[in-house]
C-alpha cells in the first residue's frame, strides 16, 4: 500500500509539472510581430489586403442618441483638454478615446438588449498556445454568470500589421477559452467572434471564426480627432455615428446569436 501510495504521488507531481513546463511555452500575445506568420496559418501569404473581406452587422443609432451624444462630448472634451491626435501621439493618449467609443457602445448594447456585457481593460486571456493582457476585453454574462468573450480590441499606434497579427492570435485564444466554458455536446461546434484593431483615428474590424478570418481593411472607418471639430463637428459626428453603428451592431450580433443557435448556425454559412 504504502508504495503504491509513494508511485501515486510521484506521479501526480510529474503531471503538474508537465503542465508547468506547458504552460511556461506558451508565446505571449506581444511577441508576434510578423503578420506574415501568423496569416500563413490560415493559407494567405500577403498581407492585410488580402484577408477575405466581409461585410459588418450594422444597427441603426438615432442622431440624438444619448449614447452617441455622450460620447462626442467625452471626445470634445479630451480634444480640448490633450489636443489633436498627431501620427506620434503616444498610446496612453489614443486609448482615451477609443474607450469613451466602446463604452458609449457598450452601454448602448447593454440598454436594447438587457445582457450584461462588461468592457474589461488588461483582461488575462489563456489560448492552447498563447496567452497574455488583451488591451480591452468584451465579455457577455448569462444568469449563472458565466461568460462568454465577444469582442477582442486592441491599440496600434501605427504598426496597424503588427496589430493585426496580435489580434488574430489574441482571438484564435479568446475562442479556445469560450470552447472551455461550453458543454459536450456544443465542444466541436463552430465559433466565432470579432476582433477590433485601431489606432484610435482608424478602425478595423476582424471576423475570426473556427474555419477561417475577415476582415474589412478595403472598407474605411476613420475619425478625425482633431481640434478643428471643436467648432464644427458635423464630421465627427457622422463618422462617430457610422464607427458606433458597426460597433453596436456586431456586438448585437453576438448576443443575439447566443440566443439563438439558428442564427449563429445561419452566420457561419
Amino acid at each position: 500500500m504504502g508504495n503504491a501510495w509513494r508511485t501515486l504521488k510521484r506521479l501526480v507531481k510529474f503531471v503538474k509539472e508537465c503542465k508547468e513546463v506547458k504552460e511556461l511555452k506558451k508565446k505571449a500575445f506581444s511577441s508576434y510581430c510578423s503578420l506574415k506568420e501568423v496569416l500563413a496559418k490560415y493559407g494567405i501569404t500577403n498581407g492585410v489586403k488580402d484577408i477575405p473581406q466581409f461585410l459588418p452587422e450594422t444597427h441603426k443609432i438615432n442622431d440624438n442618441d444619448t449614447e452617441l451624444q455622450q460620447c462626442l462630448t467625452e471626445i470634445k472634451r479630451r480634444l480640448r483638454t490633450m489636443g489633436t491626435v498627431v501620427p506620434d501621439s503616444n498610446e496612453a493618449m489614443r486609448c482615451e478615446f477609443i474607450s469613451a467609443i466602446l463604452h458609449s457602445a457598450i452601454l448602448y448594447v447593454k440598454e436594447i438588449t438587457k445582457k450584461n456585457i462588461t468592457l474589461d481593460l488588461q483582461f488575462e486571456v489563456v489560448g492552447e498556445e498563447n496567452t497574455g493582457r488583451v488591451d480591452y476585453t468584451i465579455r457577455l454574462f448569462d444568469n449563472s454568470q458565466e461568460y462568454e468573450i465577444i469582442c477582442i480590441t486592441g491599440e496600434k499606434q501605427h504598426q496597424v500589421a503588427i496589430g493585426f497579427a496580435q489580434n488574430l492570435t489574441q482571438c484564435e485564444s479568446a475562442c479556445q477559452t469560450n470552447k472551455k466554458k461550453r458543454k459536450v455536446s456544443e465542444a466541436f461546434e463552430s465559433d466565432y467572434l470579432y476582433g477590433i484593431v485601431t489606432t484610435g483615428v482608424d478602425w478595423y474590424f476582424i471576423l475570426y471564426t473556427t474555419e477561417g478570418i475577415y476582415c474589412t481593411s478595403k472598407t474605411e472607418y476613420h475619425i478625425s480627432l482633431t481640434e478643428s471639430v471643436l467648432d464644427n463637428d458635423t464630421e465627427l459626428c457622422t463618422n462617430l455615428k457610422r464607427l458606433m453603428e458597426v460597433i453596436v451592431g456586431l456586438l448585437k450580433d453576438k448576443v443575439d446569436v447566443n440566443e439563438s443557435p439558428s442564427k449563429k448556425k445561419k452566420c457561419l454559412q
